[in-house]
């Protein structure tokens, strides 16, 4: 038989190869992905009483002919008569699983095909394409062949005598990579490791132990042996029952999933919805501190089994993108490549319930189990305590889930949920007009005299040091009723909670109008506004403070821009307050040598820099050279 296909087009072939799919690669797990059609078909029929005969090895075979120039894909599946040869392949885009679903709609396995036209990605990278195919049912076999035109020969095959189909490719000159059996075991691993129907790819080496021989302490030696090579895991974690699944074996299938992660995950969420949509999978939790741009698309998405992509916007919220693991969905809608996702609403449903299965566990971390001094939750924090700020940040509904959950953390390590923290401080820390003032440091370390400070008053502080901090700061202020956050080295101690007291002040209005030009003639006024204020005695005679204000929406523009780039435009600017109950600056205003009270000057300035590590390069070498001439 000879014939044309019937295609709208005159010749839909360069179609296919330019524009059909986005990757030349893919014709391979089209292929078998429909191998594995044809084996679940037939495990249906079984099932159903319709096939009767034994199934035996349903094994799917990739096979490479160097020498020949094929690459080989055969199945002991459905197989098709010529009536269904000529319906499904002569007939482009007429999807054979699409019948066979509404037929068996109610009983059927998994089906991966939906479109008709992934047996045509073939034509991409071959010259030829040749079907020998024999269905279960009893009709002769079938040999069909095509060029890559619209013409086509098919005739009986008498040869083969076997149920199935064998797919041969005659891989084009400039698509030699193909016969290359890395390659071809790559792309397997890549697009085919977890599908449902087993997949033999050439052999391999394994060590066992010998039957004949033994080492010289009578135990059987360690021999190599070649078997064939199964490439694939027909029964991933993801599919099997949580109840059924240890810690140890969620950790052992990440390492599958991802050989180069060395580090242990820290927990992971495990998905299994039938209702109102289809999704299974893993989800996990990495470790991430000090970033906020880790490794994305390391969630695998997959289609009844088949790797489909890993570019899962859409699908997974933004915020999630940080975790790793795989998903799995027939109700996510795919383009006729299955390369990209379509926007519809079973993927905003999708996602959704990811968030919601997401906070579900946290939620469920931040309970104390009866004897242990710390929840799940807080055993874990420092590590996803960004996944959680940036899911506050970006989804409404998680963040009215989380500020049940959210855990502070005090500079002394102690870790506080939003009320109870609230509750802690607001005796102490509410300031005149009644809002609770939250204290807090970005570096334990270099901001430790301003916290050493504030603990002597007796209030509290907490660390804050994730980059998104200054962002979610601002949505906790608008969250929490008359709150306010304000970072230790902002202002003076006195001033950071402000008060009714007042403390007196020592120099007259006239004696505060001759020390301000004194100390502003020696400093960099483009970076420094001196303040004259009137503090404990005790107190530094000079400190370097920063606005709350504008350090926060610097912060914030560096690391959103956006209509905020303006705040990281402009200069760092800095508050030198000056101590005017300070014997000190008492020095200074009477000091009668110019000349000694620059230099008393540039050395309390100094001090109060090197503080606040401000104080480098020259300015630092002089401040050394001085200090040693006045011991």
């Amino acid at each position: 038989m000879e014939g044309k296909l019937n295609v709208q087009t005159e010749n839909i072939f360069p179609v296919i190869k330019k524009f059909l799919y986005s990757d030349h690669e893919i014709f391979l797990r089209e292929l078998i992905s429909n191998a594995v059609d044809a084996t679940q078909k037939l495990k249906t029929l079984s099932t159903r009483g319709e096939f009767k005969g034994e199934l035996g090895d349903l094994t799917i075979d990739v096979k490479l002919d160097p020498k020949k120039k094929t690459l080989t894909v055969s199945d002991r599946g459905i197989g098709m008569t010529a009536d269904e040869v000529e319906k499904y392949i002569n007939q482009i885009a007429f999807s054979g699983v699409t019948d066979f679903m509404e037929k068996y709609k109610d009983s059927h396995e998994p089906l991966i095909g939906h479109f008709g036209l992934g047996f045509y990605s073939a034509f991409m990278v071959s010259d030829k394409v040749e079907i020998f195919t024999k269905s279960w049912k009893d009709e002769p076999a079938q040999h069909w062949s095509c060029e890559g035109n619209p013409e086509f020969t098919m005739e009986e095959d008498k040869k083969h005598t076997d149920r199935g189909t064998d797919i041969v490719l005659h891989i084009a000159d400039d698509c030699k990579e193909f016969l290359e059996e890395s390659t071809v075991l790559q792309l397997l691993k890549k697009y085919c490791r977890f599908m449902p129907v087993a997949i033999r790819f050439g052999e391999e080496t394994v060590w066992v132990d010998s039957e004949t021989e033994c080492d010289k302490d009578g135990k059987p030696k360690r021999v190599e042996k070649k078997q064939p090579r199964i490439i694939n895991d027909p029964d991933p974690a993801w599919k099997k029952s949580p109840s059924s699944l240890t810690d140890e074996d969620y950790k052992k299938f990440y390492h599958e999933l991802f050989p180069m992660n060395f580090e242990e995950p820290l927990f992971q969420i495990h998905l299994n919805v039938d209702y109102p949509f289809n999704l299974t999978g893993i989800l996990y939790f990495p470790k991430v501190r000090k970033t906020i741009d880790p490794n994305r698309n390391k969630i695998q998405l997959y289609c009844n089994q088949v790797f489909v992509t890993d570019q899962v916007e859409g699908v997974v919220p933004d915020y999630l993108m940080l975790l790793h693991g795989v998903l799995d969905s027939p109700d996510i809608p795919l383009n006729v490549s299955r390369s990209y996702l379509q926007s519809d609403g079973n993927v905003k449903k999708i996602s959704q319930h990811i968030s919601k299965k997401v906070a579900d566990k946290l939620e469920e971390m931040s309970k104390k189990k009866e004897g242990e001094e710390k929840s799940a939750l807080e055993e874990k924090w420092d590590d996803i305590k960004i996944f959680v700020q940036y899911g506050m940040l970006t989804d409404e509904k998680f963040c009215e889930r989380a500020m049940k959950f959210y855990l502070l953390k005090g500079v002394d390590g102690t870790y506080y949920t939003l009320d109870s923290y609230r509750e802690k401080i607001k005796a102490l820390q509410t300031d005149k007009d009644k809002t609770v003032c939250y204290l807090y440091a970005s570096d334990a370390e270099e901001e430790h005299a301003y916290i050493e400070k504030a603990k002597a008053k007796g209030y509290d502080v907490l660390l804050m040091d994730s980059p998104l901090e200054s962002h979610f700061i601002n949505l906790l202020e608008q969250k929490l009723e008359k709150s306010r956050f304000v970072r230790v080295d902002s202002d003076t101690v006195e001033k950071l909670i402000p008060h009714d007291d007042a403390i007196p002040e020592k120099l007259s209005k006239e004696e505060k109008e001759k020390l301000q030009p004194i100390i502003e003639g020696e400093v960099d006024k483009q970076k420094f506004t001196v303040q004259l204020e009137s503090l404990e005695e005790s107190d530094a005679p000079m400190q370097v403070t920063q606005s709350e204000f504008m350090r926060r929406y610097r912060e914030m523009a560096q690391t959103s821009g956006g209509g905020m780039g303006f705040y990281g435009e402009l200069p760092e600017s800095y508050n030198l307050v000056v101590n005017i109950n300070h014997p000190l600056i008492s020095r200074v205003l009477n000091e009668t040598d110019t000349e000694k009270q620059k230099e008393l000057v540039h050395q309390l300035t100094d001090l109060a820099l090197l503080a606040n590590g401000l104080l480098k390069g020259e300015a630092l070498s002089k401040f050394l050279q001085r200090s040693v001439q006045m011991i």
